[in-house]
């Protein structure tokens, strides 16, 4: 087959799948999960043959038209070049190990067949996103991912958490969805095309009208996706979903969409400086507060929630200086050790039978319950904090070089105002990640108490996928020279300065913690356990459940236990109250969006109720007042009905006589 069929074939198998099984998921259930691994494994093989066959060289093209539009066509195109290629490993990769997860996470779940089917199809989706030469067939992409993660959030819709999470990820990113599609529908009236090499060939010459209005409209809609500020606050929330969609949603897909759009039409964006400075500051931002915001949390699903909102700030900010190869190798190995902290997550959640670290820093012996769990989650770590020579610490690197380079004047492809606060900002925000990351492993698996519960073995599938991914964690780095041909042939080898610079930082953050935690473990020991202990026989999925019931029951829907143990407190002293709850972000936007659509919703109920249906009964009365008048009228007495008849015939000769008369004259 040639590379374009196969390329098709790629996000068909998992569509495909996807219909299969919600066809036939009551019917059959024993192909369920077939239809949910297989799809995505020959998926992921075929994505395979394709970046082979790329290789990092020329992009492949190939379109046809999908129908006459009568003025800016639609193409089903595909555009195949190193960064779509990759990605599409990426995501096809994350998605077989969610899926394999998933049949032993989810197996008792009566729900499982709906939701195999949608995870397909959010990888469909996802893949469409990649490979889609047509910025339409993009968009459709984009929003099936966002009606499916609505229906994933709240695949456990028993919690209030659930529904409430899943309602508030469709909303925010919907609403900078709309934005996003008036920027699409300007560029596309500026460049005359959809096609994106069209789009682009149309800047090349200065074919943009208005590069800084369209720049900013499409931005808001990768802030919605991507969830950068300020437009994150979904994030966090969204851990209410299983873990396994957690990972899905946070590794190779959905966030991914918005870093890998922009990586996409980076040219577009270069066309105005105020919106790479606008998209700079927005990193920046995204970058410290979501760091100072994991150093806070209690709940482990929502650390690592703000730890990919902070490395989406690194995407970001790479794309901000123009160095889109450093955003999507950044993006890659990202996606590879951020899919391991989550499944890993899950592994040790159902070992301890709570999200909580406070509760998990009162137990001791979690690490030798699981420990394909806690050997893949340190490497994650390790990689999320930078350390060499593990991937997360190149591709950081590149990002800062980047940086570095814009600052100092040797890029001109964004102002230095931009590289100067990336370079800044992400210099911060290696110390804040290097410190939330070495509390979350030592409330984890360091804690002190009593024994933590024995479950017994974790099933092959959960663990098996853990060490799959962590594969690419490491290699990834190691083979940072071998693959510059799919990220624009550009070197990503770190400067001695920013390595040593982010390097000695980030070790500085996890010393620091490291001794705040020895500090405050003298008083873990004055402290009630007040853990939840899970049934040794309980499913993951359920032990899920049950901690955001007995979380939110115990703590509140923040879930934030006073734990005097917990390092992140002595070290962010009084802002930890605020960070705990994402600097009340939500709070505000309750009072300035949610309130005033809620009145403005009382008033329009009000004014249907009282007024509008003031008229409907008025009306309704009038007819029975007239009906009720006409049945009195009907006595069933012959005289009165001829009394009647020659009453009306007398009056009508009159009205006829005085008619004649007025015409006469």
């Amino acid at each position: 087959m040639t590379t374009t069929t196969l390329a098709v074939l790629v996000p068909l198998l998992p569509f495909l799948g996807a219909a299969a099984g919600l066809l036939i998921g009551r019917t059959a259930p024993e192909y369920v999960r077939p239809l949910a691994v297989l799809p995505s494994l020959v998926s992921l093989v075929l994505a395979a043959t394709v970046a082979a066959r790329q290789g990092g060289g020329r992009a492949i093209d190939a379109a046809t038209q999908l129908t006459p539009t009568g003025s800016v066509p639609i193409d089903l195109a595909l555009h195949l070049d190193g960064f779509a290629v990759l990605v599409a490993v990426l995501v096809a990769l994350v998605a077989s190990c969610v899926q394999i997860y998933s049949t032993a996470y989810l197996r008792d779940d009566p729900r499982y067949p709906s939701y195999a089917a949608l995870v397909s199809l959010f990888t469909s989706a996802m893949l469409l996103v990649v490979y889609s030469g047509d910025l339409m067939v993009l968009l459709v992409g984009w929003e099936v991912m966002g009606i499916c993660s609505y229906f994933l959030v709240g695949h456990y819709w028993e919690t209030p958490e659930a529904r409430a999470a899943s309602l508030k990820a469709f909303l925010v990113t919907k609403l900078g969805d709309v934005p996003f599609l008036i920027g699409l529908f300007a560029l596309a009236a500026d460049t005359g095309s959809f096609r994106i090499t069209r789009i682009l060939g149309a800047v090349a010459h200065g074919g943009l009208d208005h590069p800084t209005l369209i720049a900013l409209l499409l931005l808001a809609g990768v802030a919605g996706k991507s969830a950068q500020f300020p437009l994150h606050t979904w994030l966090p929330d969204a851990m209410a979903g299983p873990t396994p969609v957690s990972a899905l949603i946070h590794a190779a897909t959905m966030v991914a969409a918005g870093v890998y759009f922009v990586a996409r039409l980076l040219p577009v964006f270069a066309a105005s400086g105020a919106a790479l400075v606008v998209l700079a500051v927005m990193a920046a931002v995204t970058m410290i507060g979501s760091g100072l915001a994991a150093l806070a949390q209690d709940d482990i699903k929502r650390v690592l929630a703000y730890s990919t909102i902070g490395q989406l700030g690194y995407m970001s900010g790479a794309l901000a200086v123009g160095a889109r190869g450093a955003a999507v190798f950044h993006l890659v190995s990202h996606g590879a050790f951020k899919a391991v902290l989550f499944l890993a997550a899950g592994v040790v959640i159902h070992a301890a039978g709570t999200n909580s670290l406070a509760a998990m820093s009162r137990m001791s012996g979690l690490a030798r319950r699981v420990p394909d769990a806690y050997w893949t989650m340190t490497v994650a770590l390790l990689a999320l904090a930078a350390i060499p020579p593990f991937a997360g610490f190149f591709s950081k690197e590149a990002v800062l070089v980047a940086a570095e380079h814009t600052a100092l004047g040797d890029r001109h492809v964004a102002p230095a105002a931009a590289g100067w606060t990336v370079l800044v900002a992400g210099l911060l925000a290696a110390v804040l990640t290097a410190a939330y990351a070495t509390r979350l492993w030592l409330l984890a698996f360091r804690g002190r108490g009593a024994e933590a519960p024995d479950h017994g073995s974790q099933p092959a599938a959960m663990t098996a996928v853990l060490w799959v991914l962590t594969v690419p964690t490491i290699a990834l780095g190691l083979s940072v020279g071998a693959i510059g041909d799919w990220f624009d042939g550009h070197r990503l080898t770190p400067s001695l300065t920013t390595a040593v610079l982010s390097t000695g930082v980030g070790l500085v953050g996890g010393l620091v913690t490291y001794g705040a935690w020895r500090h405050t473990t003298a008083f873990a020991a004055r402290v009630p356990l007040g853990s939840v202990v899970a049934r040794p026989d309980a499913e993951p999925a359920l032990v899920e459940i049950e901690a955001i019931e007995a979380r939110t029951a115990a703590y509140g829907p923040a879930g934030d236990a006073p734990d005097p143990a917990d390092p992140g407190r002595l070290l962010l002293g009084p802002l930890h109250r605020h960070a705990a709850t994402g600097f009340h972000l939500d709070v505000l936007y309750a009072a300035l969006f949610v309130r005033p659509v809620q009145a403005a919703a009382r008033l329009v109920r009000f004014l249907d109720r009282e007024v509008v249906e003031t008229y409907v009964r008025g009306s309704a009365t009038g007819a029975r007042l007239l009906g009720t008048a006409v049945r009195r009228a009907q006595t069933g007495n012959v005289q009165t009905y001829l009394g009647a008849l020659l009453a009306g015939s007398l009056v009508l000769a009159v009205a006829a006589v005085l008619y004649a008369n007025n015409a006469g004259s």
